[in-house]
């Protein structure tokens, strides 16, 4: 299903906030509220647009975030299919770059890294893997914000690809406003670790619907729901099919720089198609996502980055197969 000007806008709301209300979607659109409402529920239904709750990975007890990039001799779907089974894996895709599979990894802390490593140098085919360790997640996936603390220590589909296009509204949108910094992660208890696992699966459910699974009553549910959203425990958000918004070309890209990584970062996640960025050492000194609608549009993105202050050294790899996507953890529900 290819979305028209006006679904488009409907998405770009969706993105920014997806529990706006429909009668703000009509006032911001121009039309009723009635045609707001049904045109979303088409989005809806048919999966062109799913709207979830993307959890901070701090919420759950995530402190280590690392890029692995895996060296394999012979086919690289075998140890694609290892890496997608871990649970501690977000990303894994079949690639045309140098090393036949790349993963991300998030987990709760060094020891646990280590044990991922483990498991993927005995995958099989694979002769070693290289490591870029995440230190600073400048543009999660989805997400408009940074996610690891900053005292973290140092660190779509298969069938679709990455479903935020950059043409209904890019991760990098400077009018895309940011989620709350948050400084030290307030407490989550059980009933607010159950709303972020319902607001996962669901993220325009009724604050009726998620008081009666939470046995509270609706002001208090309210209350706790916005408290998530506001203290950015919590990003809800519209996810896209990318073949609806014109997605073509799906890229990742390491960066080597001169002096700080930091810098570097902010610069790329400011560009146009870029939907996830990472800071940190090892392999590279910064990792981004890309999207783009062609060949010349992906030409433009990685010359952009090529000519940012700092970068010395671009490695890109396509994504010829993305095998594992999923940004959501273990949560009562």
């Amino acid at each position: 299903m290819k979305l028209d000007a006006f679904d488009a806008a409907l998405v770009r709301e969706l993105q920014q906030d997806g529990r706006v209300s429909y009668q703000r979607l009509a006032e911001s659109l121009g039309v009723s509220r009635e045609a707001a409402r049904a045109r979303v529920h088409r989005l809806l239904e048919s999966g062109t647009v799913r709207v979830v709750g993307i959890v901070r990975p701090w919420v759950v007890g995530i402190g280590a975030v690392a890029h692995v990039s895996l060296d394999v001799e012979g086919p690289g779907r075998p140890a694609a299919e290892v890496a997608a089974a871990r649970p501690a894996s977000s990303f894994v895709s079949c690639t045309a770059g140098a090393r036949a599979v790349v993963a991300e990894l998030r987990v709760a802390d060094e020891a646990a890294l280590e044990r991922e490593f483990a498991v993927l140098r005995s995958a099989p085919g694979v002769r070693g893997i290289e490591v870029f360790r995440c230190t600073r997640l400048v543009r999660d996936a989805y997400s408009p914000a940074t996610d690891l603390p900053a005292t973290a220590p140092p660190a779509t589909d298969p069938a679709g690809a990455r479903e935020a296009g950059a043409e209904v509204a890019p991760a990098t949108d400077p009018a895309v406003p940011a989620a709350p910094s948050v400084e030290r992660p307030p407490a989550v208890d059980e009933v607010d670790r159950t709303l972020l696992g319902l607001l996962q699966a669901d993220g325009r459910a009724s604050f009726a619907a998620l008081a009666e699974r939470v046995g509270l009553s609706q002001p208090a549910t309210r209350a706790r729901v916005l408290r998530l959203l506001q203290s950015g425990a919590v990003h809800v958000t519209g996810l896209v099919d990318s073949r609806a918004v014109g997605v073509r070309e799906a890229v990742g890209v390491g960066l080597t720089v001169r002096g700080g990584a930091s810098a570097a970062a902010a610069a790329a996640a400011r560009l146009p198609g870029i939907n996830y960025v990472a800071a940190g050492y090892g392999r590279f000194d910064v990792v981004c996502g890309v999207d783009a609608s062609d060949r010349p549009a992906l030409l433009a993105t990685l010359d952009a980055l090529r000519a940012s202050a700092g970068v010395v050294r671009l490695e890109s790899w396509y994504h010829l197969e993305i095998v594992k996507e999923s940004y959501t953890y273990d949560l009562p529900l």
